[in-house]
This record gives C-alpha cells, structure tokens and sequence, in this order.
C-alpha cells in the first residue's frame, strides 16, 4: 500500500488494503498480478500492477529478510541449547500465508537443504499441530527477549542496565535468580528497582520513490535498546527500609523468577530486619 500510495496517489482505505492483499496472494502463484480500483467519490480508475521482483525488491527495502534472518539466529539458539544442532532437524514445516511468498520460499532453501523442506498442508498444519499437542506432546517455552535492571554508571555519569534473565531463558524457571543490593544513601528509606527489556538497536532505514526508483537510506549501530516495563510513580519501590538504610553493606536479596504465565516474579527479603518484605509478586508480564 506504502508503493501504490507513493507511485499512483492511491489513497488508505480497507478496500484497497484489500486489493493490496490480493496482489501479494496472486504473487505467490504467479509472476504478476493485476487488480483494478474504480474510485466511486472521484470517479478514477487505478491499475494497481505489480510483479514478484518488485515486491521482493520492497520486502527487503523494509529489511524483511533481515528480521527473518533474526528470528531464525533465535530460534537455532534455542536448539543449541537443548543440544541439537541444524543437521539434527529432520524437516522444516512452511505454514500459513506469508509462507507461500516465492522470496520467502528461496530465503528458506538458503538455510536448509530442499529434501528437508515441506509445504504440503500450509493451512491445516497448524490446527493439526495444535491437535496433537492436545493429546500429550510437550512444548517448551522461551523468552525472546532479555530483561534488566536500571543502574547509576558513575563512570560514564548516566543510567545502564544490567541483565538478569537472558534471551532464551525456559519458563517456569526453576530456579530464581538471586541480587544483593544495598542503600545509596544516609538515612535511605526506600529501595526502587527499575526493570527493562533489553534489546539492540539494529538500524533504521527511511524508504522513499524518486520517480519510479525505489530508493533506501539505512543507519546501523549496536546502541541498546530498552523499554522500562515499571518505571512508574509506585511501581519501582520494592522494599520500604525500617529502619532506614546506610551506604556501605549489603540490606535486602531480592530473588527473580519467571512463572508459567510469564509473569516476571520477586521475592525480597531485608537481611537487618530479618523479615520478608515482599513473597513471590508478579511485577509485570513478560514477552
């Protein structure tokens, strides 16, 4: 729709998204595709015509294949961590839509060799799949993203993170992850704990035509890129010090933990007191 709005004028509206989406379907059966949009408040036609190379030639524009190739980098990782390697995977499944784009189809074959690659029920794999996990099968689940805490870098004079739970990590966990912290301050009262989701910046690239000539702009770098998940007014205090805390030693553990539902779990326990401040709460929910 971004193409035919920037070469054509052609307006957003759901039935030319529509349109846009019968093009790419016709895409992945033949070379080109062709659909016609009479505009019944101006009274112009469009001739929306497009062919395969020119619709990969936006998908890697929009660095599609660069998230694809991320996305994958990920999933084999997990593999590898379970022990199995890219010669142990028996056959890759191609499913739904987006599967049956030729480029994408070609992007696969780069990855795994052809005789392992199946795409004989694209659309019923899914609900098959579900059907049998239905009857037993076990599915493991993973974060995809890593998760911090904010820190005072007095080195560099600003906020760092520092990670606690990484990428990939299973959930429920089975064990938590354990953090000594102490008071900043004389006569401390509180102790705040902000919790990020940590990723990399991988670039931005601005898309636009010159004429008829696709034209692309990328900027790359490896800053990270963090969302705050609690970073609210109340939200980040997880231990209330009585008494009040002093610089110099360790004053509360607090143990991390992801349960079934992703929920992001703390437990803090105040060493001088001797007392559990907090047990077990869910903070926020995870990706």
């Amino acid at each position: 729709m971004d193409y035919f709005s920037q070469t054509q004028g052609l307006s957003f509206s759901p039935l030319t998204l529509r349109l846009a989406e019968r093009l790419k379907v016709q895409l992945s059966q033949q070379y080109e595709a062709t659909e016609i949009y009479f505009n019944d408040e101006t009274f112009e036609s469009y001739e929306l015509q497009i062919d395969r190379d020119r619709f990969t030639t936006l998908l890697q524009a929009h660095q599609f294949f660069d998230r694809l190739n991320e996305s994958m980098h990920q999933v084999l990782q997990q593999a590898q961590r379970q022990g199995l390697g890219t010669d142990d995977i028996d056959a890759v499944l191609l499913v739904g839509g987006t599967a049956q784009i030729p480029a994408v189809k070609a992007w696969v074959e780069q990855h795994f060799p052809l005789e392992k690659i199946r795409s004989d029920k694209p659309f019923e794999a899914i609900a098959q799949g579900a059907l049998q996990i239905s009857q037993g099968m076990e599915v493991k689940d993973y974060l995809y993203h890593s998760y911090g805490i904010r820190f005072w870098d007095r080195h560099h004079n600003c906020h760092g993170w520092h990670p606690i739970i990484k990428q990939g990590q299973p959930y429920p966990m089975p064990n938590p992850v354990e953090l000594m912290l102490g008071a900043s301050t004389e006569n401390q009262p509180s102790i705040e704990l902000v919790i990020g989701e940590l990723g990399i910046e991988t670039g931005n690239t601005e898309v636009y035509f010159d004429g008829d000539r696709l034209i692309t702009r990328s900027s790359t770098g490896d800053t990270p890129v963090v969302k705050p998940l609690n970073d609210q007014a109340g939200a980040k205090t997880i231990a209330r010090l009585t008494p009040p805390g002093y610089p110099g030693s360790d004053r509360i553990k607090v143990l991390f933990r992801v349960d079934e539902s992703r929920f992001l779990r703390i437990t803090v326990e105040d060493f001088l007191a001797m007392r559990t401040l907090i047990e077990d709460f869910p903070v926020v929910q995870l990706s």
